[in-house]
């Protein structure tokens, strides 16, 4: 178990991230000795096992006893990965317009060609992940809507969305902008879904035709945690 524990820290500190579907990984989430040997490892390094069953990717972050020591105390910094408001504003846009309604399909045992009215057994099915559920944004529709309140449209396409790739949260691939490794495991989900739902980014969102999915809101962490236990961690 030793040289397989190794290889995979190694390759989680090289890359950051790997898929769910990923042969090891497979074992550190139902293996609990596996695991635990795991996050070992990378707590001597001041890392951890970062994952969310509703995401497609595993990823490894920083402990929080390290940030001061890793940063320098610019917790700025250290908590936004060095992006800007604007890109940071942009980052949370494109969160609300990907995750949350890839989170109500996934709640919903629905997929993205999926109404859900066909499927008597939906709820048995186990929670799905990737582009089955996961739709994209069209950029050229995103600098309409969003690109004055941004930055400025060039500033956004030229610099804030490489930006964002670089950093795993987005892939960009023919004019669409499609959820990246880390867009749904380093934002919190039941802290970003309240604060969007309820928040001023709602009324924004619908000015511009882009109304949150109905079927999220007061009850999702009721519905987060009954969910937690039916996700299928190898699916």
């Amino acid at each position: 178990m030793n040289l397989e524990i190794t290889e995979l820290t190694a390759r989680l500190l090289a890359h950051r991230w790997l898929p769910r579907t990923d042969s090891q990984i497979r074992r550190a989430l139902v293996d609990e000795a596996f695991r635990a040997e795991l996050e070992s490892n990378l707590a001597a390094v001041g890392l951890q096992l970062l994952d969310n069953p509703f995401a497609e990717h595993v990823a490894v972050g920083l402990r929080d006893e390290v940030m001061d020591a890793v940063f320098g105390g610019r917790d700025y910094q250290a908590s936004t990965m060095g992006l800007t408001r604007d890109e940071i504003a942009l980052l949370v846009v494109i969160w609300a317009l990907i995750i949350l309604p890839k989170r109500e399909r996934q709640l919903g045992r629905r997929s993205l060609d999926d109404d859900g009215q066909n499927d008597m057994f939906g709820q048995d099915k186990p929670i799905e992940h990737g582009e089955s559920v996961s739709g994209a944004v069209s950029e050229s529709s995103l600098l309409a809507d969003f690109g004055a309140q941004l930055g400025g449209r060039t500033k956004i396409r030229n610099f804030a969305l490489g930006k964002l790739a670089r950093l795993g949260f987005i892939v960009r691939s023919n004019g669409y902008i499609h959820e990246g490794p880390l867009l749904d495991v380093l934002l919190d989900y039941r802290v970003m879904a309240d604060r969007i739902i309820n928040g001023t980014l709602a009324d924004v969102l619908a000015a511009a035709g882009r109304a949150l999915p109905g079927g999220l809101g007061e009850d999702d962490d009721e519905l987060f945690d009954e969910t937690d236990e039916d996700v299928d961690p190898l699916a």
